[in-house]
């Protein structure tokens, strides 16, 4: 099938090169000169394991090209995803230009005669695929000559190739029969093993992703809310999730207490489905919430780390240990570790840096406020201590003795949750974490 997706950002660029994975022709289309250059020259622009290698042998074999011309890119194609950002607005709104601004186009460039099934793959508010055929049609475009799909996507950055290529389940929406039987074949390949494609109404889909993604953010806070009952309660949060992650009636993902959800999807998808509600005029409280307890939970640890220097960080060094939202990606949206450096230079004092993927897109961000370094152990060289914002699997198991050595006083403020217990009391660290007991060695 000759597929264009148009967007090469995080979602397009994992959906176009799993599409060309099975045999389809794929064309990506994006407006940025220099990353359409560099993805044609095999320079992959984004950090997913697994990624890379599907890529170029894709690339190689020409099912996989790219392009910056729209007309180019859709004109044999008889399917076109929208994989276009869709930023929150200042009222939390999806920001829908990228989306509407290609369909625009697209009216005008679809021929009589012509058939194309387009799918908004972005994570859009419900009734974005009557807005998307609504534009169409007021550009040029022609009743007949296309349906509009809801086909959102369900990536956990980190394993997305997997979860595109062995999905747990498709969820389509469509009142096209015709589109429904395109979709079937595309998809067929992917669901071989009996995953469901689920197909339901276009608004249903568009809702499915809001709910699906808000409610995992949910059950992170839900936990986070209870670390901090654990802390005050002499509890260990650890006993309590493996307790009632045993039920497989919640079920132990998503149950790991630490310093607040971040990333690309998440908070944009909470705040976006909070704000679809008011203007439904109904009041989401439970999500009001999560946004809330979220917020603070990123900076849990800012106050225990100013307790352990007597309420003064100015002049201290803190090593910091991760700086994307999670392990596996170079992203850094909404990242927590952004928030902490933030906290640490308001309080005067200084941050050396250090995370596998993740340094340049801060460098971007944050500057030389900061001190970026080579390796986990440079950055603690005559630090005051040590704070870890990501669960890195390098960070799991270090060298203790080395990391005593390098740092002023042996302190780790831990906003994952790594270490046992029990080893930092006979190592004789000073170690916080979220919802246990600390270790005081002081």
């Amino acid at each position: 099938m000759n597929i264009a997706v148009i967007g090469t950002g995080y979602v397009g660029l994992v959906t176009g090169t799993c599409f060309a994975e099975t045999g389809n022709n794929v064309i990506c289309v994006d407006i940025d000169r220099a990353k359409v250059d560099k993805l044609s020259a095999g320079q992959i622009t984004i950090y997913e394991p697994g990624l890379e290698k599907i890529f170029l042998k894709n690339q190689k074999d020409d099912r996989l090209t790219f392009t910056t011309s729209l007309s180019e890119g859709i004109k044999n194609a008889q399917v076109i995803f929208l994989a276009l950002p869709t930023p929150p607005g200042e009222n939390g709104s999806a920001d829908l230009k990228y989306i509407l601004g290609v369909a625009k186009d697209l009216g005008a460039l679809i021929q009589p005669g012509d058939y194309k099934v387009i799918i908004d793959k972005s994570t859009v508010p419900v009734g974005t695929a009557e807005k998307v055929r609504q534009t169409l049609l007021s550009n040029g475009g022609i009743e007949g000559t296309f349906d509009i799909v809801s086909n959102p996507e369900f990536l956990r950055e980190g394993v997305a190739v997997d979860d595109f290529m062995k999905p747990d389940r498709v969820v389509i929406g469509t009142s096209s029969e015709k589109a429904k039987k395109i979709l079937s074949d595309l998809y067929a390949p992917f669901v071989r093993q009996g995953n469901p494609v689920i197909f339901m109404d276009e608004k249903s889909a568009e809702l499915t992703k809001y709910a699906a993604n808000s409610f995992l953010a949910m059950k992170i806070t839900f936990m986070n809310e209870i670390a901090q009952l654990c802390e005050l309660l002499g509890a260990d949060v650890d006993m309590v999730r493996r307790g009632i992650g045993s039920d497989e009636r919640i079920g132990k993902r998503f149950l790991f207490p630490g310093i607040g959800y971040g990333g690309s999807c998440f908070p944009k998808d909470v705040q976006a489905l909070v704000k679809s509600s008011a203007d439904a005029d109904y009041t989401f409280k439970i999500l009001e919430a999560v946004m809330e307890v979220n917020e603070k939970q990123k900076l849990h640890l800012i106050p225990k780390l100013k307790a352990y220097f007597n309420n003064e960080l100015r002049g201290k060094k803190i090593a910091l240990w991760g700086l994307a939202f999670k392990p596996n990606t170079d992203d850094i949206r909404e990242a927590p570790a952004l928030y902490l450096i933030d906290a640490l230079l308001a309080a005067g004092a200084t941050v050396a840096a250090f995370d596998p993927e993740a340094m340049k897109n801060v460098k971007q961000v944050v500057g030389e406020k900061i001190t970026y370094v080579e390796s986990q152990y440079e950055a603690l060289q005559d630090a005051d201590a040590l704070l870890i914002a990501t669960e890195w699997s390098e960070f799991r198991t270090p060298n203790f003795d080395k990391i005593s050595s390098l740092l002023k006083n042996k302190a780790i403020f831990d906003g994952r949750n790594l270490f046992d217990l029990n080893q930092m009391k006979d190592l004789g660290y000073h170690y916080v974490s979220i919802g246990r007991k600390s270790v005081e060695n002081k």
